[in-house]
């Protein structure tokens, strides 16, 4: 588990996996998010649901990166009443087992692209492709310790936060194998592969980050990363993560990392060069090899519209010899039509 910066500590506890008291914030979220990557097939997906009680809907998103390159999408905000669990839009997670086993699947269409650029607009995404049947079914199961859980102060009281500028007050994630299939317009893909799950909850608001780098992967059922450069809201950045090695997680204290652009300002490589707690360095490459972007919006109550974009990268990862598979995920708010990570050099 994570350690807890001086004066605070971290507490995470098997009931943790299920819904909590959303209180009275009404931007509660209480989110949980898996990937997957098949590197045998070069094949990826990622789930996520959002349930924001306290506002009577949940955020449900599914994406599949084919073998062929086509990108298979889905988004919806289905009604829901309360928080007692993660179902939502034909989206469900079921914990079988606590930090051991978990069950993922999904029942209904996903737009499927040749083009998932054309995202960036989603009304030409959805009138220029296929709505197509779907069907999945993925088991995952831990490998790796937890890491994280809700930050609390040294007494154990709850940490304040100010719902208008929180993004979550606790989150955790776990490097898993995943194994399962998804099948689409009768075509089955069987998945064997790697992911990552995180879960989070408290109040958010897409836009309470300047940016963010997060980039989660795997080499293999021993040896995963995870690491994240966020703005610190000063103008500066500040990194995080771990290295998932020999059973133990290793906290990442240095993350120099570099990245390469297209003409829509959208990801292609990264070069990231990471220090961790123990001492040990690393050098990490990223190619991305299928980018889908996607936006949140938002408008302030004093008429203010804002704009989140973020860049959902399946990325083939480098590092000490071994090639491994993951997410660039890239959140940027947008300013004048810019990234403001980019227009800060990251």
């Amino acid at each position: 588990m994570a350690a807890a910066a001086e004066g605070f500590q971290v507490r995470l506890v098997p009931e943790d996996e299920y819904t909590h008291d959303p209180g009275t914030a009404e931007n509660y979220n209480e989110s949980m998010y898996f990937n997957v990557f098949d590197a045998g097939q070069r094949a990826g997906a990622w789930f996520r649901i959002g349930n924001r009680p306290n506002q009577n809907y949940a955020e449900m998103s599914m994406c599949v990166y084919f073998p062929d390159g086509r990108v298979g999408f889905m988004f919806a905000r289905p009604a829901i009443s309360g928080n007692a669990e993660m179902n939502a839009g034909g989206l469900k997670i079921e914990v079988v087992t606590p930090f051991k086993e978990l069950r993922v699947t999904y029942t209904g269409e996903l737009l499927v692209m040749k083009e998932p650029l054309q995202m960036a607009d989603p009304k030409v995404a959805f009138r220029n492709n296929p709505r197509l049947p779907c069907r999945m079914e993925i088991t995952y199961t831990g490998l790796s310790p937890m890491y994280g859980g809700e930050v609390l102060k040294a007494d154990g009281s709850p940490i304040e936060i100010d719902p208008e500028k929180s993004f979550a007050k606790a989150h955790y994630e776990q490097h898993c194998a995943a194994k399962g299939f998804i099948e689409c317009d009768g075509v089955r893909l069987e998945i064997d592969g790697h992911g990552l799950r995180d879960k989070s909850w408290g109040p958010r608001h897409w836009q309470a980050i300047e940016w963010y780098r997060w980039c989660p992967m795997n080499f293999g059922p021993d040896f995963g990363m995870m690491f994240n450069v966020m703005s610190d809201g000063k103008g500066g950045a500040r990194p995080s993560g771990m290295v998932y090695r020999d059973g133990v997680y290793d906290d990442v204290i240095a993350c120099d990392l570099t990245s390469t652009w297209d003409e829509n300002e959208y990801q292609t490589d990264l070069t990231a060069k990471i220090e961790t707690k123990a001492g040990k360095h690393y050098t990490v490459t990223g190619k991305m090899l299928s980018l889908i972007p996607l936006r949140n919006r938002r408008t302030t109550p004093d008429g203010v519209e804002l704009t989140t974009r973020i860049t959902e990268a399946m990325t083939e990862y480098h590092c000490d010899g071994k090639v491994g598979y993951g997410m660039s995920e890239y959140l940027d708010q947008i300013i004048d039509g810019r990234p403001m990570g980019r227009l800060a050099g990251h």
